[in-house]
């Protein structure tokens, strides 16, 4: 709609002329974690407790307002708090009818057919940055980043390091492979380490398998994300599948603090930093 557009460039131009940032709900996790590194506080967030648990960096302020679950946000709450506008992506598509009633809203995707999910953080941090004046700290969170993919890349280099399956457990018998279209397989890719997996993903950039498979690279190591679901751990200790995998039997295994795998550039900065410190820790050098 023309007077969406309108509003847009009207806030983009207020937050540049007197300082003055918009006052910004977001539905999406990816999009509150990219503008915390812009270094804006939305007001407002659906399922903050989520965010705390799944993302966890940058860390939200006890101040933002929960909005209810990110499928059917409070619009009474958001009424009440006038945002100057909602952010949200194509996964959230189907309120964005009701939420314009609140306040204009911005959609933006990080995932999209067209280009990894790696090119999509940088693009929306780059519109996200120009609709609120920050182009130059979007640069900079940018080239920052890019700078430690390079950074960890040259300390891994000297270690032999096997190809990695990214995952995360969805039950003791299953889990979620990621790979092409991730935004770890970007990572991985930038860091110089291989994936394991190599069959085909979803728009998401996983495919879901049962345990079984982690056996068809016998000299892969398995990388998890935390948390587990309630029970798997001791669904897998009393597994005799999962203690016979060669990456398990010959402890080639790392557990990772979590990294919510829908995100952006802010946990593909995460990540990098994780496997920096799991994979070549300081007490080695």
């Amino acid at each position: 709609m023309r007077w969406l557009f309108f509003a847009f460039l009207l806030l983009a131009g207020l937050a540049q002329a007197d300082g003055r940032q918009p006052r910004i709900a977001v539905i999406d996790w990816g999009l509150t974690e990219t503008l915390l590194g812009l270094g804006v506080t939305p007001i407002a967030v659906a399922q903050t407790e989520g965010y705390r648990r799944w993302v966890q960096a940058p860390e939200l302020p006890a101040e933002v307002i929960d909005l209810g679950l990110r499928i059917e946000p409070n619009l009474e709450l958001l009424s009440e708090i006038k945002p100057d506008m909602i952010l949200i992506t194509p996964q959230f598509a189907a309120s964005r009818a009701q939420l314009e009633r609140v306040a204009p809203v911005h959609m933006l995707a990080i995932y999209t057919p067209e280009a990894e999910a790696y090119v999509g953080a940088q693009r929306v941090t780059r519109e996200l940055a120009e609709l609120l004046g920050r182009q130059a700290e979007g640069e900079a969170m940018i080239a920052r980043i890019d700078t430690q993919m390079a950074r960890v890349k040259q300390r891994l280099a000297t270690r032999d390091l096997p190809p990695f399956y990214v995952m995360t457990f969805l039950d003791q018998r299953h889990v979620r492979l990621f790979g092409k279209q991730s935004i770890y397989q970007g990572v991985l890719d930038r860091t110089g380490l291989r994936n394991a997996w190599t069959g085909p993903t979803n728009y998401w950039g996983f495919s879901q398998q049962g345990i079984e498979r982690l056996a068809e690279q016998p000299s892969a190591a398995l990388l998890y994300l935390e948390p587990m679901p309630p029970g798997t751990e001791d669904g897998l200790a009393g597994s005799a599948l999962w203690q016979q995998l060669p990456a398990v039997r010959e402890q080639r295994l790392y557990g990772l603090p979590p990294v919510w795998s829908f995100n952006g550039l802010m946990a593909a900065e995460r990540f990098a930093y994780l496997l920096e410190a799991r994979l070549a820790p300081e007490s080695e050098q």
